[in-house]
Order: structure tokens, then C-alpha cells, then sequence
């Protein structure tokens, strides 16, 4: 059995369905030149073809009975959106009939690549002025976290950031994890004047709980000692209907900061 069919193996009747690809009888070949994908994207440009055109010319072939086009529009309609397509594992990419390993390793690359240009174009200086600032600097690392991931940005005199939040701790926030040491160690080494932590609450709600207020204040003692302010605790929710987004633990004069 080979390891695509044994990944189909595991799945209940439902998930199956899920992964099913509504078949056409045409072959790539059978569909008109102009309209194939990587003719399309040669006529259109490569800025201008669909998703699944794109994803296509990745996928190269599709399965048996279903054309690659198929195979990429039942891919992006199951994860419904690229985003959450360059999330899947492997295992879920197997799920899908003529997605081999190769095939799905191909893929998960392909789709790094972009995320990793989208980090080089935004590697530029910030000036962070506001909690706003820092909740721009980490929305696009937020949009599809499943998991608390708590973040460290180093400042430097003039509050500029270098774009590049350090991870500390990835999974629930607690004072054992979130050690002072983790946390400014970097900041140390690099003579960084302050810093703003920040991390998300994955269930959308940003209220801090007991443990979020008990490590900012262990941090701010500790920063104290070290000479390193933390100008800021940002705890990032998802949009709601009252736009209670974000919380700044400053802001709302939760924790002192002095």
C-alpha cells in the first residue's frame, strides 16, 4: 500500500468527503490551449491568473480522472485559502488522490518561499508610536495561529523596531515557560534599550488573565535590574463586532510600567 493510500486509509467516511475532488471527464490536454495553465499564465501574466491556476502549474499533474485543475480548485475550496493551504501538514496534502509525498513536499516548499519573501519585503524599520504599531508589525504572523505564540521587539533609543519579533515561548503563556532569562538574553547581547512583549489569545478574546498580568510583572521587576525597560504588554485577539481587537496592557493602566 503506498503511503498516499494509507493517509485515505485513516480517514472516516466524512473526512473523506471532505477531501473528494469533483471530477471532470476532460484532460488537460482536452481543454482549450489559451486556457490551460501554463498557457494562461504566459498570456495573462503571472500577476494576473487565479490561485488555482498558480497552484496548478505547482501541482504540475492531477489524479487519475480528475485534471490538475480539478485537483488545485478542490485543494483551495477545502483549506479556503491559500493561507491555511501553506498551514497544512503533510499528512493532510497526502489526503488528497494524486498528492504524493513529493508532491506535497514541492508544495509546502513552494508556498514557504512566498511566506519567506513576504519577511524580506517587511524587513524595513518600524517606529512603533502606539500598541497599533505593534499589532501591524504581527498581523501577519497572528492571521492563521491555532496557538499562543508570545513575542519579544527590541527598540532601540529612538523606539525604532527591525521588524523581526523574536519568539520566546510557543503554546499557553506561564510564568515558568516565560523565564526573564529567555527573555532578554537577546536583548542583552544587542545592547537593545526596551522592549514590548506581546502574544496572541487564539479563542479571539485579548483580555489578559492572572497569569499574563503575573509574568508582565516579573519582566518589568526584572527588566528593572537589568537596566532594559518594557515599555508595553500587547496581547492580540481576532476582529470582532465591538473592535475589541487588541488590549495594551499600558494603555488600559493594568500593569505599571514606570
Amino acid at each position: 500500500m503506498s503511503q498516499q493510500q494509507s493517509a485515505n486509509s485513516n480517514l472516516s467516511e466524512n473526512e473523506r468527503k471532505m477531501y473528494e475532488i469533483t471530477e471532470s471527464k476532460l484532460c488537460v490536454k482536452d481543454i482549450p490551449e489559451r486556457l490551460r495553465p501554463r498557457e494562461e499564465m504566459e498570456r495573462r501574466g503571472v500577476d494576473k491568473v487565479s490561485d488555482e491556476v498558480l497552484l496548478a502549474i505547482i501541482l504540475r499533474t492531477g489524479a487519475t480522472g480528475a485534471n490538475v485543475i480539478d485537483l488545485a480548485r478542490a485543494m483551495i475550496l477545502h483549506f479556503g485559502s491559500l493561507s491555511n493551504l501553506a498551514n497544512a501538514s503533510l499528512k493532510e496534502l497526502m489526503n488528497f488522490k494524486g498528492i504524493g509525498k513529493v508532491k506535497a513536499q514541492i508544495l509546502q516548499a513552494s508556498l514557504q518561499i512566498g511566506r519567506n519573501m513576504i519577511k524580506e519585503s517587511l524587513s524595513e524599520t518600524i517606529t512603533i508610536k502606539s500598541s497599533i504599531d505593534v499589532v501591524n508589525a504581527l498581523d501577519d504572523q497572528i492571521q492563521t495561529l491555532d496557538k499562543e505564540i508570545f513575542w519579544v521587539l527590541h527598540l532601540d533609543s529612538k523606539n525604532q523596531f527591525d521588524n523581526h519579533p523574536e519568539v520566546i515561548t510557543t503554546g499557553l503563556l506561564n510564568s515558568s515557560l516565560v523565564h526573564p532569562r529567555e527573555v532578554f538574553r537577546k536583548a542583552i547581547r544587542n545592547a537593545t534599550c526596551a522592549v514590548i512583549l506581546a502574544h496572541n489569545h487564539p479563542s479571539g478574546n485579548p483580555t489578559p488573565s492572572p497569569e499574563d498580568i503575573k509574568v508582565t510583572k516579573q519582566l518589568i521587576e526584572a527588566g528593572k535590574v537589568i537596566g532594559i525597560r518594557v515599555l508595553d504588554h500587547v496581547i492580540i485577539g481576532r476582529k470582532s463586532a465591538d473592535n475589541k481587537r487588541y488590549i495594551s496592557m499600558r494603555e488600559k493602566g493594568i500593569v505599571d510600567f514606570a
